[in-house]
């Protein structure tokens, strides 16, 4: 894996072109054929080539099939020469169970994109750790939720073609201005703190962070965040981008501090640009971010950008 003194050495795995070969994998949770059946025709219209994985809608408890049937599926996309870009069909769990035998070795030799989001934070921090660049974004699951010219769709497809340049949404009140460059990581808060002291730990320095997350008490986002604080990493960070903290719960332990509110507590004396708001999580729209890419972030009194 990559040193720090190494960082600025990503790979960026081509960008897609039309009749390029698409594999759909289910490294986490389990997923009905019609989603898996809906996504593949979105991306045909796309003019992509679609493989389906052989395991991709087995069920075992509320995995996509045992953790061998997951590892398997995903290892010969990672493998397939032919394939450029593999996509998750969803979250919920289970790439933690898989990731330590996983080789990612051929993707170094031929990388190929990896998209997904929430639980797919596990295999993005694999990435990141060996200098790799992906994908957070939109995945099966919610395609057929999806609506003509859907934003995340759109964003999905700037992103894995290579037309994303930039965003640039409204100010938030919570926000603090500044500039900063710097490679994007993060993902779903709860699995970059479940990843703390594992070897695919998020790695701060010199980065800018992206967090979101879904379904959490709120004390917990107070001791994630307190965790990041103590373990130093929020003082080596560039900047921060908070994205959707969706359906969060106040019912175990009151806590009487909104989301968005207990991470500018912990950022409020930080020498460093925070945007709130950015539209990507468990919401719509859920903008394609590339993980592993320097960025520039800009926030001002106006407005957000974000440059790739």
């Amino acid at each position: 894996m990559l040193s720090n003194n190494q960082l600025s050495k990503y790979i960026q795995p081509p960008f897609l072109k039309k009749n390029d070969l698409v594999s759909i994998v289910s490294p986490a949770g389990k997923i009905d054929r019609e989603a898996i059946d809906n996504a593949t025709k979105i991306l045909q219209e796309w003019g992509l080539q679609i493989e389906i994985a052989q395991c991709v809608c087995e069920s075992f408890m509320g995995f996509a099939g045992s953790d061998k049937q997951r590892r398997t599926d995903l290892q010969a996309a990672i493998n397939n020469p032919d394939t450029k870009a593999i996509i998750c069909s969803r979250g919920g769990y289970g790439c933690g169970r898989i990731i330590d035998e996983i080789d990612f070795t051929p993707l170094q030799k031929n990388p190929k994109w990896l998209v997904g989001f929430s639980d797919i934070t596990v295999l993005h921090a694999r990435l990141f750790r060996l200098g790799i660049q992906s994908i957070h974004g939109a995945m099966p699951k919610n395609f057929p939720n999806y609506l003509d010219n859907n934003e995340s769709l759109k964003t999905l497809y700037l992103a894995l073609f290579g037309e994303l340049g930039e965003y640039e949404i409204d100010s938030h009140k919570l926000n603090k201005n500044g500039q900063a460059k710097g490679k994007l990581v993060g993902g779903n808060l709860s699995l970059i703190a479940n990843l703390a002291a594992t070897p695919d730990d998020i790695e701060p320095t010199d980065a800018i962070l992206f967090i979101e997350d879904v379904g959490e008490f709120l004390y917990n986002i107070d001791r994630m965040l307190n965790n990041l604080q103590r373990s130093g990493k929020l003082n080596k960070l560039k900047g921060l981008i908070v994205g959707d903290f969706s359906n969060t719960k106040n019912d175990s332990f009151i806590f009487d501090k909104t989301a968005y509110e207990i991470i500018f507590n912990y950022v409020e004396k930080l020498n460093i640009p925070v945007c709130f708001g950015f539209p990507a999580g468990h919401e719509e729209p859920n903008y394609a971010l590339y993980f592993g890419r320097e960025i520039m972030l800009d926030v001002n009194e106006i407005s957000s950008k974000i440059t790739f």
